[in-house]
C-alpha cells in the first residue's frame, strides 16, 4: 500500500481526538474518491494521544461526538481536520493537478492571433514561467479562472463558451446548486414545483464534465439543452 501513515489531530470541548491514518487514502476520501473512513485508518481507534498509545474514553467520545460508533467519528474527524501530506505525496498531488489544469485550459482556448489551437507545452511553459501556485486540494476547473489571469499578460487566449440550460428535479436542485455554480452559474429561478431552472456559461469543452456530473447527482433525471 502506497502512502504513509499519518496521525490526524481534532479538538473538541477542549479535548483531544487523533486518528493513526494512511495518507494517500485519507487523501481519497477528502476529495471523495474514497467513501468509508474505516478504509482510511491504520488502526480503528480514537486516541487522545496516537504516539503515546493512549486511548481516548468512552465517555469523552459520547460527550464529543454522541457516539462511540468509530465509523461515525472518524467520518466528523476527517471532513473537519486537515491531513498531512507527505511533501513528496504533496507534490505529486500537486503535479498532478497542474496537468488537469493545462489539459483543460488546451482543450478550451484558442490563441486569438492566430485561431489556433494552443499546445499544452505552450501552456505549461507560461504557468511555469509566470510562477502559478496549484492547490492540490482545489478542483481543476475552479482553477482554471485564476490560472488564466496569471498566464494571459504572457500566452493570449481566447475561450469557446457554451451557454446552457439545466433544469433539475426538487428532491435534487439543492444538492445540485454547487455544481452549477462551479460550471458557471448565469441565472437561477425556481419553479411553482421546486424544481431549479438554470442558465450556465462555461468553456465548451466542459460540456461533457457537465453531462456527467449532473446525471450522476440526478440519476439521469436533469434536463440539459444547449442554448
Amino acid at each position: 500500500m502506497q502512502g504513509k501513515t499519518v496521525v490526524i489531530k481534532y479538538v473538541k470541548n477542549g479535548e483531544n481526538f487523533e486518528l493513526v491514518v494512511n495518507s494517500e487514502l485519507a487523501y481519497e476520501y477528502a476529495t471523495g474518491k474514497r467513501a468509508d473512513p474505516l478504509s482510511v485508518l491504520d488502526a480503528e481507534e480514537v486516541f487522545k494521544d496516537a504516539k503515546k498509545a493512549e486511548r481516548q474514553s468512552e465517555e469523552k467520545l459520547k460527550k464529543a461526538f454522541g457516539t462511540t460508533d468509530i465509523g461515525k467519528i472518524a467520518e466528523v474527524i476527517l471532513k473537519n481536520s486537515q491531513i498531512p501530506i507527505p511533501a513528496d505525496e504533496r507534490a505529486k498531488m500537486v503535479e498532478e493537478k497542474r496537468k488537469q489544469v493545462i489539459a483543460i485550459i488546451a482543450k478550451n482556448s484558442i490563441d486569438p492571433r492566430t485561431n489556433a489551437p494552443n499546445p499544452p507545452l505552450r501552456i505549461e511553459n507560461a504557468v511555469n514561467e509566470a510562477k502559478v501556485n496549484i492547490d492540490p486540494f482545489k478542483p481543476a476547473a475552479e482553477q482554471v479562472e485564476d490560472v488564466v489571469k496569471r498566464i494571459s499578460f504572457i500566452l493570449p487566449l481566447k475561450f469557446t463558451v457554451s451557454k446552457v440550460q439545466v433544469i433539475v428535479p426538487p428532491d435534487s436542485a439543492s444538492r445540485c446548486y454547487s455544481i452549477l455554480k462551479r460550471f458557471g452559474l448565469k441565472q437561477e429561478e425556481w419553479l411553482a414545483d421546486g424544481s431549479l431552472k438554470a442558465v450556465l456559461e462555461f468553456p465548451a469543452g466542459m460540456q461533457g464534465d457537465l453531462f456527467n456530473e449532473m446525471n450522476k447527482a440526478t440519476q439521469g433525471r436533469a434536463e440539459i439543452k444547449i442554448l
